[in-house]
């Protein structure tokens, strides 16, 4: 190969390598949901307490002005009349955070500028004698509503959650007699 020819062919490989380095895009972490609910326990047995850690984050590039959450049972748990549980507190950053039974409706303090989180915490109690074992497991979804864009945009969404309730275990008589 001749001199012209290399040269012309390291000169194409330093014009695609920066082309090719300045067309690349960064990196980019994805958004996060408006949205993030959790369980403090996975599974619970009866007696116990369930509480809910529910963050509304606003993904959007606006003031978020209104916010309004629900949350109650799924059809399979309002259908089982063996569950019994009760909401029994709500707290965190609402100007309304009621609880009655088996529901609940927040409503975050506003206004939530934008990357902003605010946060919530529900607290259920399972019944005594709440049925429990395989296949029990007290589901609910939470209904999500919120403004922004000075209240001319607007998203929802629907967001689950659930706790497997599971029977207390008693020590055997051989055990407890050691």
């Amino acid at each position: 190969m001749n001199t012209t020819r290399l040269r012309r062919f390291g000169l194409s490989a330093v014009l695609a390598a920066a082309l090719g380095a300045g067309l690349a895009q960064p990196a980019s972490a994805a958004p996060a949901p408006a949205m993030a609910i959790a369980a403090d326990k996975a599974s619970a047995t009866p007696g116990s307490t369930v509480t809910l850690t529910m963050t509304f984050t606003n993904d959007q590039t606006t003031n978020t002005q209104f916010v309004y959450q629900s949350i109650q049972p799924t059809w399979n748990t309002s259908q089982d009349p063996g569950l019994k549980y009760t909401f029994k507190s709500c707290s965190g950053d609402a100007v309304q955070c009621d609880v009655s039974n088996q529901s609940g409706v927040v409503r975050y303090n506003v206004p939530v500028v934008p990357g902003a989180s605010r946060t919530v915490k529900l607290t259920y109690q399972i019944a005594a004698d709440s049925a429990c074992g395989p296949s029990r497991r007290i589901e609910l979804y939470s209904y999500l509503y919120y403004e922004y864009q000075g209240g001319q945009a607007k998203k929802d969404g629907i967001y689950p959650v659930g706790t497997d309730i599971t029977c207390a275990t008693t020590p055997s008589a051989a055990a407890a007699h050691k």
